[in-house]
């Protein structure tokens, strides 16, 4: 990491930095945000799938989740229902999709997720949610 960069602090008592988990199977996408996160100092930790994101989320505890909802195996409504029913206490979630239909989002935000952005976005539109998302969990 960047000596020059301060990984942004989370809440919790060991002093680690926001752990953010990208769930997205275009590798090319997933690998723009992780360096895009990564040059800011949080913990990135990707999925390709579905399934995967799922097991990495209940494994590692992720303060963020960056979720594209059409992918294989599972969709990431189904990744984000799981998310909100069985976690005490849920991570902030950040859908991004090339979907243009209203329904999905209004479907993503009965689900609870926290934002709802359409790809392709620019990058500094997510990191500024990123970032708002997590200075909420600061309060």
């Amino acid at each position: 990491m960047d000596s020059a960069v301060q990984p942004p602090a989370s809440d919790n008592t060991t002093s680690r930095p926001f752990r953010i988990l990208v769930v997205d199977d275009d590798p090319e996408v997933a690998q723009s945000i992780r360096l895009a996160l990564r040059s800011q100092g949080y913990d990135v930790l990707v999925a390709r799938d579905g399934n995967q994101g799922l097991a990495v989320a209940e494994t590692e505890r992720p303060d963020l989740a960056i979720l594209d909802l059409m992918m294989p195996k599972r969709s990431g409504f189904l990744v984000l229902e799981k998310l909100r029913e069985h976690e005490t206490a849920p991570p902030r979630v950040i859908v991004i999709t090339a979907n243009e239909g209203e329904r999905h989002q209004d479907y993503a935000e009965l689900l609870g997720v926290d934002e709802y952005i359409r790809k392709p976005f620019p990058m500094e539109r997510l990191l500024d949610s990123v970032r708002r998302l997590l200075s909420k969990e600061t309060k």
